[in-house]
């Protein structure tokens, strides 16, 4: 699904795209549509959510570096439904900690894939072994 749209400035730094209600219905995911998006080339996976009376797509200012696009531009858009299972590779430590403790990885397995992105992303951003150590355990203490 093709069409054309102005990248818009919302707020101080969220930027995004206005998708015509039509293009939603046509990709036929619901009213929050996991899409696999590309703009100018690059394609990254995101979803349609609805903000203000209107369905809009999110372009990270990671998106907008990589493109070379701005707020303002107008851009082509290529939206395609993303029925792709969202996988994540959970650092060894914490699936090591996960896996010994049953309540924990019951927990961990039944988040939506966003909430376990954000606790894989504390771990594996820690700068040092203590850091990381520290970041498992909380994980650990908020899944119970």
């Amino acid at each position: 699904m093709r069409f054309r749209a102005c990248l818009q400035l919302d707020g101080k730094t969220a930027t995004g795209i206005v998708v015509p209600d039509e293009v939603v219905a046509a990709l036929d995911g619901g009213n929050r549509p996991r899409v696999r998006v590309t703009l100018a080339g690059f394609s990254y996976a995101s979803t349609v959510g609805r903000m203000r009376g209107e369905f809009k797509l999110p372009v990270s200012a990671a998106v907008r570096e990589q493109t070379g696009l701005a707020a303002g531009d107008e851009v082509e858009v290529e939206l395609a439904l993303d029925t792709a299972p969202r996988e994540l590779d959970v650092p060894a430590d914490l699936a090591t900690a996960l896996s010994a403790d049953q309540v924990a990885n019951d927990a961990f397995s039944k988040l939506s894939y966003s909430a376990r992105k954000r606790h894989v992303l504390s771990v594996a951003g820690a700068k040092t072994p203590e850091t990381r150590q520290r970041r498992v355990a909380k994980v650990l203490t908020e899944l119970h």
